[in-house]
């Protein structure tokens, strides 16, 4: 028999407290508790209304309704690899109708649980079977600043030489396309690049098609390996194509690539958790070959992905009526970003608030980078204004309802910073 005092010791006592939770969620904690009704919550990237509320699409309400009164539908487990009607659609919706790639057969990938999911099973997938011939580490390169989880997921995957290649220019207050250039041009040969198709997060500063033709160079003389996560296609410039852009040039001029998917935003299905993995290879035997190993490494993970995302996805795509309800809803969210960008630079150009806020008007997406100090942030926060401590905001979180104490608010915090105040 076991004494008290050694039977209330569990065997998890060497376990240590995790300090370094993701700010995004410590900050929705706070305004979650925060009774102020000036509160206003720009740090979690989740399309909300002009009235402050989640919108579900209604071409989704409507699929979802149809749904739930099909007597042919199931609660049966999905392949390994995804409902095939999701997979085909969501990677053709990325590549195109006429991609090449396509045509010759020389893609593919599995439905994953979230981008999230695509990431990490893509992670896990180059670190068991990337081949550089080398038998140094493999180096992969993360924009300065990037979405903290990138970082984490490649290294819980196992690499373990992070680096990072110049993204956003901190005086110019835009893409530091010169640096990018240059530390990719030095980055090891056969090093993997993590790339952001469109609306880059955090900064919101795309590359032009031209930069993105230089990118393509650089990588392609380096033989540098693309990872695009592409969370939010039809959230730029609210057409999915045009959004699409950069992935496809890769793809026309011969590049073996991965894509990570993501559904929560444009489709607006962020709990349902509806990621799409897309592997291009350039040779047809390898096809079968990757498709296995990577069905093997969900066998281990998850096993299965979620049905109900993907059904609403895939009946969307494949039904010529539903998919344009589907652009009018994108168009609908896009759109109201862009309004907000807009009003937010004219209300501070308005009220006479010290800077340039010209690049707020050059980034894109549902981000701005805002460019104020940590101080400044801190400020916002006394003043019920939850953001990120890098300054991201979303903009979906401002509306006509708030956005006036908002611009109010960074005005002060702009001067007092001026006085030497903060």
């Amino acid at each position: 028999m076991t004494s008290s005092s050694s039977s209330s010791l569990s065997v998890f006592y060497k376990v240590e407290q995790n300090k370094a939770l993701p700010e995004a969620g410590r900050v929705w904690a706070d305004y979650k508790t925060d009774e102020s009704p000036l509160k206003i919550l720009l740090a979690v990237g989740a399309y909300r209304t002009d009235e402050g509320k989640p919108w579900v699409l209604p071409v989704v309400r409507s699929v979802e309704a149809k749904m739930a009164t099909d007597p042919l539908l199931d609660h049966e487990y999905l392949p390994v690899s995804g409902l095939p009607s999701f997979r085909s659609a969501a990677t053709q919706l990325l590549l195109g109708k006429d991609s090449i790639a396509l045509k010759e057969n020389k893609v593919t990938g599995v439905q994953t649980v979230s981008g999230t999911g695509a990431v990490r099973v893509g992670a896990e997938f180059l670190k068991r079977f990337y081949n550089t011939r080398s038998s140094c580490a493999t180096a992969v390169y993360i924009s300065d600043p990037s979405w903290d989880n990138h970082e984490t997921v490649y290294r819980a995957a196992g690499f373990t030489d992070i680096r990072k290649y110049r993204y956003w220019d901190s005086l110019d207050l835009s893409l530091h396309f010169k640096g990018m250039i240059d530390d990719l041009s030095n980055a090891p040969m056969n090093s993997i690049v993590i790339l952001h198709p469109c609306s880059h997060n955090p900064t919101g500063c795309d590359p032009t098609k031209e930069q993105w033709k230089e990118i393509a160079q650089v990588l392609q003389a380096r033989s540098l390996f693309p990872v695009f996560d592409c969370a939010y296609q039809g959230f730029a410039t609210g057409d999915p194509d045009a959004d699409a852009w950069p992935v496809r040039h890769f793809v026309r001029h011969g590049f073996e690539l991965i894509v990570c998917q993501s559904f929560s935003k444009n489709f607006g299905l962020y709990n349902e958790r509806c990621g799409n993995l897309v592997v291009v290879v350039n040779n047809e035997d390898a096809v079968t070959k990757v498709q296995s190993q990577i069905e093997k490494i969900v066998s281990c993970m998850y096993l299965n992905p979620v049905n109900h995302g993907a059904r609403v996805v895939s009946t969307i795509l494949n039904d010529e009526s539903l998919t344009q309800e589907w652009l009018d809803c994108i168009a609908i969210m896009s759109g109201r970003i862009q309004q907000m960008r807009k009003t937010l630079y004219s209300k501070l150009k308005d009220k006479g608030t010290p800077g340039s806020w010209e690049h707020l008007l050059q980034q894109i997406g549902m981000f701005n980078y805002t460019g104020i100090s940590r101080k400044q942030v801190n400020f916002l926060r006394s003043k019920h204004i939850y953001m990120l401590s890098n300054s991201r905001i979303s903009l979906a979180g401002l509306n006509t309802n708030n956005i006036d104490y908002f611009v109010d608010c960074i005005h002060q915090a702009v001067l007092l910073n001026e006085a030497g105040q903060l």
